[in-house]
């Protein structure tokens, strides 16, 4: 369950690679990742439409291949409770892939899970939700980047631990949600290192207060920001009714949002 319903974008069309959010140099090192696969967005070794979603485990590396919707989750739409076109399960490894338009409601984890050189085209529902009912799961996501997502990105429906880094980031609603309006809601944790965000977006990370949220905010670059529109975290009283969650300020407080103003840089 998501905390907002959007409006459907209908007629978007497969999309071509273009050069977009570049992290630079000094931002990939942070964590390894090499400058030539994570400086720029990647082309496409080839591609293919997926009609029913894939569902995978333990490690998969994909080449760098474009995966896109077609059938049942290639409408195009932004309605709610669309498939994925990859679900993993717990522990899965999923490495060097493109997903391209439709993209459906992108990567479904259901428990722990490795996201490493992972890159959205054109985000659909979200691009990636987590979904694992443990505190002690871990989420990991690990270079690549994402674009055009009309609401959120990432969104955390379930329990543990959401790490990013080395991650782009470029116009799009939220970042990372902590869900918002879940029938289940559970204590959510949020690391974000070395991030480039740039305009045009609303909010880089929204946790609930009330649940015991946290999220902590490192090495942010943001990029064309000019009048600092970009709330860096907004927190919120979520709830377990479906209604739209209240908000309950933003900024650092030192307990759910932990950042530092020297942490986020604007260019």
């Amino acid at each position: 369950m998501r905390s907002a319903v959007r409006p459907r974008r209908r007629g978007r069309l497969l999309a071509g690679v273009t050069a977009a959010s570049t992290l630079s140099l000094g931002m990939l090192m942070t964590s390894g990742v090499s400058p030539a696969s994570a400086a720029t967005w990647p082309t496409p070794t080839g591609s293919q439409a997926v009609s029913s979603t894939i569902s995978l485990s333990g490690s998969k590396d994909y080449g760098m291949k474009r995966l896109y919707g077609t059938g049942d989750l290639g409408s195009g739409g932004q309605g709610e409770d669309q498939g994925p076109i990859l679900q993993l399960a717990p522990g899965t490894v999923l490495k060097n892939v493109v997903i391209g338009a439709p993209a459906a409601d992108g990567i479904h984890c259901l428990g722990s899970c490795t996201l490493q050189n992972v890159w959205w085209e054109d985000v659909g529902e979200d691009a990636a939700t987590f979904r694992g009912t443990s505190a002690s799961s871990v989420y990991t996501i690990n270079g690549g980047g994402a674009k055009e997502a009309a609401d959120k990105v990432f969104q955390f429906n379930g329990a543990g631990t959401l790490n990013v880094s080395d991650f782009a980031v470029k116009n799009f609603g939220t970042f990372v949600r902590s869900c918002g309006n879940c029938k289940t809601q559970h204590k959510r944790t949020i690391n974000l290192d070395t991030i480039e965000v740039s305009w045009k977006g609303s909010r880089i990370v929204g946790i609930n207060t009330n649940y015991g949220d946290s999220a902590t905010l490192r090495n942010i670059t943001v990029v064309g920001d000019t009048g600092r529109k970009i709330v860096p975290c907004q927190k919120y009283i979520g709830n377990n009714t479906g209604k739209e969650p209240t908000t309950d300020g933003s900024g650092p407080d030192g307990t759910h949002c932990r950042y530092a103003a020297s942490d986020i840089t604007y260019r």
